[in-house]
């Protein structure tokens, strides 16, 4: 109630008690301080006021209950319309985690295996091959077969060696499509992979963690298994189930005017995409997220659905790179592992924030960020309308530092 009051004198939105996605607490009950929580307030409105974003929502979770859950600022700066807790965001790449629960599932159910070459579905990846890098000139000097084949696992975790455009600067790099979000919109699946067959993969696969198109392929192969569109499948498997009744491919028309526009444009998800990409094109709000990263916290459980089995969501969340895997991991977790989908921590120093290993997490790069942390039964989750760029980066250095220092037991 502190951090509430604080948000009031502030002249910040209030909270929207209704629709809490979790049961709620008070901090102290699980462990965190109000007055130290209450600092998200300060840093968040000094944000606002200094330009950097119109307005932003954070949750935290402890323990299974909702502490914190704030909206502050504006959605839409121009209209001049309050955040509220339920303003809908551009998910970007935290659509990736969403895809591979879906398909972890659909491995329960024994229709896929994580070895699975990805041509058991899609013939035209059988014969691919792979860059010759001239390491001097840091250009592709030949190809050559591709020593073994793409398998299910590599697409999860960026294995597999079909890159996005925005990963490097090469030539073979520009000719990839740059993003998920990009691809989407001027190509169709069908184009995207006759795209990708006809381009040499940029590694050999399993070689090297490069940021890829995994996950949207990886979206059309559940589509393959199912016969159902990507969205249809994760409405049926996922965002039912846990109650995420504000996350999609697309913002309907009755939900337009709760969609938060940042500062700079980004591709609107008013309009539906050529293709439902499983790799960054969903959108939702801060409390579905929340409600979707405590199910993978509490390992594969939220209340009295299960989505996934505890080993399942234990092998997700464990480092899945190789030693001698190549990782261009960079900024925010240089110095982590990766499962699948998912960054894992795999040490308590050397990293940039602070955090106890098994914490797991992956952003978007439009300003969304959430981690979950076993050890301390933590989920945090930010969003924020704000480019890809240091702004957006810093912020998730912040957010971390602002929850992690409210643990006080």
């Amino acid at each position: 109630m502190a951090a509430l009051l604080v948000a009031g004198l502030v002249g910040l939105a209030s909270v929207a008690w209704a629709d809490d996605p979790l049961p709620r607490a008070k901090p102290e009950e699980v462990g965190l301080s109000s007055e130290r929580l209450a600092r998200i307030a300060t840093f968040a409105k000094a944000e606002i006021d200094a330009g950097q974003i119109p307005g932003a929502v954070v949750a935290v979770a402890r323990r299974g209950k909702l502490v914190y859950f704030e909206a502050f600022g504006l959605s839409d700066k121009k209209a001049g319309t309050p955040m509220t807790t339920d303003t809908i965001f551009s998910l970007a790449s935290m659509t990736k985690p969403m895809t591979t629960v879906a398909a972890l599932q659909l491995y329960e159910q024994g229709r896929l295996l994580i070895d699975d070459p990805l041509a058991k579905y899609f013939p035209k990846f059988a014969e691919m091959k792979a860059a010759v890098w001239d390491d001097l000139s840091k250009g592709v000097r030949d190809t050559a077969p591709a020593a073994r084949q793409i398998t299910i696992q590599d697409l999860m975790r960026h294995t597999s060696g079909l890159s996005y455009g925005g990963s490097g600067t090469s030539m073979l790099h520009k000719q990839y499509a740059p993003s998920s979000n990009g691809a989407a919109r001027t190509l169709t699946s069908q184009e995207l992979m006759d795209k990708m067959t006809a381009l040499p993969l940029a590694h050999q696969p399993g070689t090297v963690w490069e940021y890829s198109f995994g996950l949207d392929v990886l979206g059309f192969v559940v589509e393959k298994i199912t016969q159902k569109s990507l969205g249809e499948t994760l409405q049926e498997m996922v965002w039912k189930p846990l109650g995420m009744a504000d996350t999609g491919f697309v913002v309907p028309a009755d939900k337009a005017g709760r969609y938060a526009r940042g500062i700079q444009d980004i591709p609107s998800p008013l309009v539906p995409t050529k293709f439902e990409c499983g790799g960054g094109c969903a959108v939702g709000t801060t409390g579905d997220y929340l409600r979707f990263a405590s199910m993978l916290l509490n390992r594969g459980k939220l209340g009295d659905t299960r989505l996934l089995g505890r080993k399942t969501v234990e092998y997700m969340t464990a480092n899945q790179l190789a030693p001698g895997t190549r990782s261009q991991l960079r900024t925010l977790y240089a110095d982590w592992g990766f499962g699948l989908s998912v960054a894992v921590r795999t040490t308590e120093g050397i990293a940039r924030d602070s955090g106890s290993v098994g914490t797991f997490s992956w952003p978007g790069g439009y300003g969304t960020y959430w981690w979950a942390d076993p050890k301390e039964e933590l989920v945090a989750v930010w969003m924020a309308p704000t480019p890809v760029g240091p702004t957006n980066l810093r912020y998730r250095h912040t957010i971390n530092a602002l929850v992690n220092q409210a643990i006080v037991d």
